[in-house]
């Protein structure tokens, strides 16, 4: 086996024996993204150099004694996560030269732990998009088929996780932006409870409902990367000041006697059968184990997509209202006027689905109609929170499919981006009610592209989608496989 082909889990044991060093675990993944992101292109920024230098010093620091657990793994991370001194564009024209002078908390744990980032890679712009085709320099490729989505709006972490370029990354999730690509792409994705990890450093698209996570190959790897970020962090308002629970610990417990609750509502009309299938084992999986399957209704489910495109857009409209040429980013070269530079910097520097939710956004919380569909929409987010804690007191945790269908064609929906917010219909709702999920790779279509099964807990029982994730994992037990690309 290949160094880049090792698990985080297998790269400490290798790390630890002196078997490995981190300079060769991380110059075979740079070898692995040059030989395969041509087809691949999950990676904007490759940062070679200062990765390697970030390797030597994580050998330097396992010769003096004990060590992190995550010194000297190499990771991506997606393009919208600050790193100081490394380019951050967002995927997009208008952040293309952005250098930022810091490093988001997150970034900032993973290096004081030893961690050597890889570089920056793809997304959809500002996070706005669910197959990274919104990306304003390339469109990252699914490695399992060539030429179908990546998913997103974090296609390029799942797909650089996925195709071998490295063990794991950084993503975001504002609705499913980790679990559907991890979905899409055959990886594990967490989206965690919202306040559980720093949002500080993150360039923000919906305050209320961003969240940063890992994406990782096997869940032991994702409760390792989230012990790795998690915890309170004063530099974010929405930080919650409670004890993380341990994750690693959690993977031996097993299911028996845990409540699992299958909601009506995510499989209804649209979801193909070969999802189904994939989900119906993975329920038998758990059963087998010995948890309890427990049929229960979410009944506002059918209002989560409306919620969500109204919340989301609105808080973008003013989040994005910064990027006007003056302060930095992008600037239109040239205008007789202020408002004619207001105006070219923001037709010229957003790519259009970012124009089409601002002004969705801009329209929602416009004089007149405030009442009707921003707070309207608010007072509905109550509701499915509530549907939620109804539901938690019946199980422990959720099982449903992630995305409706495997991944499709690139540019099969381009003049349909109706039937593109429509398949985030199973992901919106745990952002909207700030509660963790997890996308557990569950099996493939005849096509050979990769299907996940969704696992959504009560807020800040991450420990319990752990539990139900690796017992899902080993239930299941896929037979080794890697992507046909190469």
């Amino acid at each position: 086996m290949k160094p880049y082909e090792l698990t985080i889990a297998q790269a400490r044991e290798q790390l630890a024996s002196g078997g490995l060093t981190s300079r060769e675990l991380t110059q075979s993944c740079l070898d692995r993204v040059a030989a395969v992101d041509g087809k691949i292109k999950a990676f904007l920024t490759v940062t070679s150099e200062q990765a390697l230098e970030q390797a030597d010093e994580a050998d330097r620091l396992r010769t003096r004694g004990a060590v992190a657990p995550l010194c000297g793994i190499p990771l991506s991370v997606k393009d919208l996560i600050c790193t100081k001194g490394i380019t951050t564009t967002c995927g997009s024209r208008m952040l293309e030269n952005f250098v930022p002078p810091y490093d988001a908390t997150v970034i900032q744990r993973l290096k004081d732990q030893g961690v050597v980032i890889l570089g920056k890679v793809a997304m959809d712009e500002f996070a706005m998009g669910s197959s990274s085709e919104n990306c304003a320099f390339q469109v990252p490729e699914n490695p399992w088929k060539s030429g179908f989505v990546s998913g997103g709006s974090s296609g390029g972490s799942a797909a650089s996780v996925a195709a071998l370029e490295c063990p794991a990354s950084l993503g975001s999730d504002t609705g499913g932006s980790i679990r559907q690509p991890a979905s899409l792409c055959g990886v594990v994705g967490m989206k965690p409870t919202y306040g559980l990890v720093s949002r500080y450093g993150l360039v923000a698209f919906a305050s209320s409902l961003d969240q940063i996570g890992p994406l990782t190959r096997v869940v032991s790897d994702c409760a390792l990367l989230m012990d790795g970020i998690c915890g309170y962090d004063p530099l974010d308002s929405t930080s919650v000041q409670r004890p993380p629970a341990p994750l690693m610990a959690a993977l031996t417990e097993g299911v028996r006697g845990m409540r699992v609750g299958v909601p009506k509502e995510y499989f209804g009309a649209g979801l193909d059968p070969e999802v189904q299938a994939v989900v119906n084992r993975g329920i038998e999986a758990l059963k087998d184990a010995g948890a309890t399957i427990i049929d229960i209704s979410l009944p506002y489910t059918d209002y989560c997509v409306a919620v969500y495109y109204l919340i989301a857009t609105a808080e973008a409209s003013s989040n994005l209202a910064r990027y006007d040429g003056v302060g930095y980013g992008f600037r239109a070269p040239k205008a007789d006027s202020l408002l004619e530079m207001y105006r070219e910097t923001r037709s010229l520097g957003f790519g259009p689905e970012v124009k089409r939710r601002i002004l969705i956004g801009t329209y929602a919380l416009s004089a007149g109609y405030y009442d009707a569909y921003y707070k309207k929409a608010s007072q509905v987010r109550t509701l499915i929170l509530e549907d939620f804690k109804r539901a938690f007191g019946l199980c422990d945790i959720l099982i449903s499919p992630v995305v409706p269908t495997p991944a499709w064609k690139i540019g099969e929906m381009a003049d349909d981006p109706l039937s593109v917010y429509l398949s985030d219909i199973l992901t919106i709702s745990a952002n909207l009610a700030g509660i963790p999920g997890m996308s557990v790779p569950g099996g493939f279509s005849r096509q050979g592209l990769p299907i996940g099964i969704q696992l959504q807990g009560p807020h800040f029982r991450e420990d319990v989608l752990i539990r139900a994730g690796y017992t899902l994992e080993r239930g299941l037990n896929l037979p080794p496989q890697r992507p046909p690309m190469d």
